[in-house]
């Protein structure tokens, strides 16, 4: 256990590890936990917040909450809605353990504490055998990243007010040459901005603005005022045209598929296609909090409930099927995770564990067929930091 960690960083370093001390069974984990937030209370009542980010069954999911707030009356607290105090509870896993993470606030007071007990070795598996999401920092700043992009040697970075390009050098990317971008119009508060890359030619995606580029034999922008349709890509399944709404951050639901089809349908943050069965499907992450499950048509099947906002298709083919990764639920000020999912036409299927990132997900785009681009904003340092997603299938 660990008491007392008030950085994120380190709380995802010691997520990482599979050795932590654990307690006998999933009641003590608790009552170390409880017994924490109590003396941190002093008294008042806690407010508390739970989320599930493992296996957990649903019965040992009920039975943890009701430990924990029996515990707390128990250490001289009880749970009250609104509660200056509030502790926020997430339970994950590595392949050995469970882990309760607690982060607990009281006033300018914040702790983060972790309580871990041991998995059952037997019983069915959690996922399929072999698969994992590997999660690799590629690169951070300050500034906020919208995109990044590679090609051949070098690797573009998009922010609100300009383009970089960089090559690597002696394992290090140094800056080669950078282009400014404007608007004629303020941006919207939650800007997205897409690049694609198709050798040494480039295209950017802004609301109300649209770039080509090229990276040889320099450098060269040219941006123009547009409305025009965005180009959405998922691994090798698919391309569908989209329209962003206007000064929002979301697509408004006017789209045209492959075949040139002109399509309405429910506005979306963001859309990724899935070979399921040996038809190809779409999934729509909808600003009412579901995800759409639609046919190649784009007529819906089915809805998935529980994903975040930012979904990508990638082309890992683990087990035969194609896979999507999607963020988790949840408001801009929680760390985020990244899941992978097979989906079939009603239903999705978790076949990786979640891997946490240290602040929510602003930006999340396809990279290549097999691969995505994630952009978390660090809670801890205030860094805009970039990540290649893949899936490993198994040997």
């Amino acid at each position: 256990m660990l008491g007392g960690v008030t950085e994120w960083r380190a709380l995802l370093l010691l997520l990482s590890l599979s050795s932590l001390q654990a307690a006998d069974d999933i009641n003590a984990a608790v009552l170390s936990l409880a017994k924490k937030t109590a003396a941190l209370a002093h008294g008042e009542a806690v407010s508390a917040s739970y989320r599930n980010l493992s296996s957990l069954p649903p019965a040992d999911w009920g039975g943890l909450r009701g430990a924990f707030e029996s515990a707390l009356r128990d250490a001289g607290s009880r749970v009250a809605d609104n509660s200056p105090v509030e502790a926020r509870l997430t339970v994950s896993q590595t392949p050995a353990q469970y882990l309760i993470v607690e982060e607990a606030r009281h006033g300018d007071d914040r702790q983060v504490w972790i309580a871990s007990w041991n998995r059952a070795t037997t019983g069915a598996p959690t996922k399929p055998a072999g698969i994992s999401l590997q999660v690799t920092e590629i690169w951070r700043q300050p500034e906020q990243i919208l995109d990044v992009a590679f090609f051949n040697q070098g690797m573009l970075v998009l922010t609100p007010a300009k383009l970089t390009l960089y090559t690597k050098a002696n394992d290090a990317w140094i800056v080669r040459d950078s282009a400014a971008i404007s608007s004629s119009k303020p941006w919207p508060r939650d800007l997205r901005g897409h690049l694609r890359t198709t050798g040494s030619t480039f295209q950017i995606y802004l609301p109300g603005l649209a770039c080509n580029g090229n990276t040889a034999p320099s450098l060269s922008l040219d941006c123009r005022a547009s409305e025009a349709p965005w180009v959405l890509e998922s691994g090798n399944r698919g391309i569908l045209l989209a329209t962003l709404a206007a000064s929002r951050n979301y697509f408004d639901g006017r789209v045209v598929t492959q075949t040139g089809a002109r399509k309405t349908v429910a506005p979306f943050y963001s859309a990724a296609s899935v070979e399921s069965q040996g038809r190809t499907l779409w999934v729509m992450a909808q600003t009412d909090g579901r995800a759409q499950i639609a046919d190649g048509a784009l007529e819906p099947l089915g809805a998935i409930p529980q994903w975040g906002s930012d979904i990508a298709g990638i082309d890992a083919h683990c087990g035969g099927a194609s896979q999507v990764l999607a963020t988790r639920p949840g408001d801009y000020t929680e760390p985020d995770a990244l899941q992978s999912f097979t989906v079939s036409e009603h239903a999705a299927t978790p076949v990786t564990a979640p891997a946490l990132l240290p602040g929510p997900v602003t930006a999340f785009w396809p990279s290549g067929p097999a691969a995505a681009l994630a952009v978390a904003h660090d809670n801890v340092s205030g860094d805009f930091i970039a990540y290649l997603a893949t899936v490993a299938c198994a040997n």
